[in-house]
C-alpha cells in the first residue's frame, strides 16, 4: 500500500470512495444529512486546495484517504475513509497516525468528529487516545455527530 499526497487527478476517485464510505455512515446514523454525501466533484477539488490530503492506494486502486488542517492551535482531522471491503485491516489507524504525524508544531490538539452511532469509528478513535468532548460552537456543530479530541503532549496509546 502506498500513502501519498493527493494529486488533482485523484479527485474523481476520491469522490466515489467518499460516497461509498458515507452511505454506510448514513445507514448507521439514520440520516442523509451528512455533508460528505452531498459534495460534488468541484467541492472535493476545492477542499483539496485548503486541506492537506493524503490518499492510500493498493496497486492502482484508491482505498483510503484523510484530510487535515490547522485552525488556531487545533489540528482538524476529517474525511478519514477506507474502502468498505477493506475495513478492519488497520488502514484507518494508519491514516489517522499519518495525519497526526503531519501536524505542524503549533498544533496543540487533534480534533475530529464522527456519527454518534458509528461505534466502530468511535472505538478506533478512543483506542488512539481520543476522548469525547463537547461540540464546538453552534455554527460548527453537525447534527448527529460526536466530537473527539486528544492533546498532542499527552497523546494516549499508539494506534
Amino acid at each position: 500500500m502506498e500513502l501519498t499526497d493527493i494529486r488533482p487527478e485523484d479527485c474523481p476517485e476520491l469522490l466515489v470512495l467518499q460516497r461509498c464510505c458515507w452511505v454506510q455512515e448514513a445507514v448507521l446514523n439514520d440520516t442523509l444529512d451528512i455533508p460528505a454525501l452531498h459534495e460534488t466533484l468541484e467541492d472535493v477539488r476545492d477542499w483539496t486546495k485548503t486541506w492537506a490530503v493524503w490518499v492510500l492506494r493498493h496497486e492502482h486502486r484508491l482505498v483510503g484517504a484523510v484530510r487535515a488542517r490547522l485552525d488556531g492551535d487545533r489540528w482538524e482531522i476529517g474525511r478519514l475513509m477506507v474502502a468498505p471491503d477493506l475495513a478492519g485491516r488497520g488502514l484507518g489507524r494508519r491514516l489517522l497516525a499519518h495525519s497526526e504525524a503531519q501536524a505542524p508544531a503549533e498544533a496543540r490538539k487533534f480534533v475530529l468528529f464522527t456519527g454518534a452511532r458509528s461505534a466502530r469509528n468511535i472505538a478506533m478513535y478512543q483506542r488512539a487516545g481520543y476522548r469525547l468532548t463537547d461540540a464546538p460552537d453552534v455554527d460548527g456543530h453537525i447534527r448527529g455527530a460526536v466530537y473527539l479530541e486528544k492533546d498532542r503532549e499527552n497523546p494516549g496509546p499508539p494506534v
